[in-house]
């Protein structure tokens, strides 16, 4: 395994300054952000992706020695209006993806809220059949992340239909791989480690992220969170500073033969604000996982 980190948390920074620093700490890998180029969060401009684009892109690889984990973006690949440019744009990762010689493209599965869970799995047949098929043709695997997204649904029910085993089991008949986040799974009350094991042979991407439930919040708001602006009962911490029990976690990777990369998802509040504070909290992550993850 190698231990890497998604780039998005660091948007201010150009992908060269990144991966330079990246490699300085120890890391052996990153996960790049791909959203258009509009977005600050992108590192990599899949959506103006031409020669010039390409060189740039495999020259900062080439010149840290890291390796290009995967192309992030998480969007919602079922909503009813933004769908299909939410589509297109996953097939242009794909074709970024397999000209760098990435071996994955991350995103969501999503939702449309307006209709039932059953119909929109159908629809998720359709929209990502040929998805499926034209990453194949380039040699590139579609990871889907099981983490909820609340906040893409009016009433707060989860908005991607990927965030439970069963779910998990529905995905990989679609030719879909799992990009596995525990920090997820303990906000739904579900063992990790548990849910890991039957699937470490559908996962092709782990991202770390770690869960801190915040004392007493549940006994107000219930299991499915406030119905106000407060804040929720829990929020997503660096690895280390939750309730994952990453010993088990990477254990059960290594004993389940996964041999890919480990991610860090840095989206911690604390350790958030500043680009010292962004470094500091990956520090931490290194640190906690370091010894764990093992090339």
């Amino acid at each position: 395994m190698k231990l890497g980190f998604l780039t998005a948390c660091l948007a201010e920074s150009d992908l060269t300054d990144v991966a330079e620093w990246a490699a300085d700490q120890g890391f052996e890998a990153l996960e790049v952000a791909g959203w258009p180029s509009s977005d600050e969060r992108s590192h990599i401009r899949v959506d103006r992706f031409d020669d010039a684009e390409l060189e740039r892109v495999r020259g900062v690889f080439t010149r840290t020695g890291l390796a290009l984990s995967s192309i992030a973006y998480y969007e919602n690949n079922l909503h009813p209006e933004h769908g299909p440019r939410v589509n297109e744009h996953v097939r242009r990762c794909v074709e970024a993806a397999a000209a760098l010689g990435c071996p994955t493209v991350g995103t969501f599965v999503g939702r449309d809220a307006g209709l039932t869970v059953r119909d929109n799995l159908k629809k998720a047949a359709d929209v990502f059949g040929p998805l499926v098929e034209h990453a194949r043709a380039h040699g590139v695997a579609i990871v889907i992340e099981n983490c909820v997204m609340r906040s893409w649904h009016p009433d707060g029910y989860p908005g991607n239909l990927a965030y439970s085993p069963e779910l998990w089991e529905w995905m990989f008949t679609l030719g879909l791989k799992l990009n596995y986040d525990p920090s997820h799974l303990v906000a739904l009350g579900i063992d990790p480690v548990a849910a890991l094991r039957p699937h470490v042979g559908d996962i092709a991407h782990v991202q770390a992220k770690d869960t801190e439930i915040l004392p007493g919040r549940i006994d107000r708001t219930g299991f499915y969170g406030p119905i106000s602006g407060e804040k929720g009962w829990y929020r997503f911490r660096v690895p280390g500073l939750g309730r994952v029990d990453w010993t088990r976690v990477i254990d059960a990777l290594h004993e389940g033969g996964y041999t890919g990369v480990v991610s860090v998802e840095h989206e911690d509040p604390v350790w958030s604000g500043t680009t010292a504070k962004v470094r500091e909290g990956l520090r931490i992550a290194h640190g906690t996982l370091r010894h764990l993850v093992r090339g």
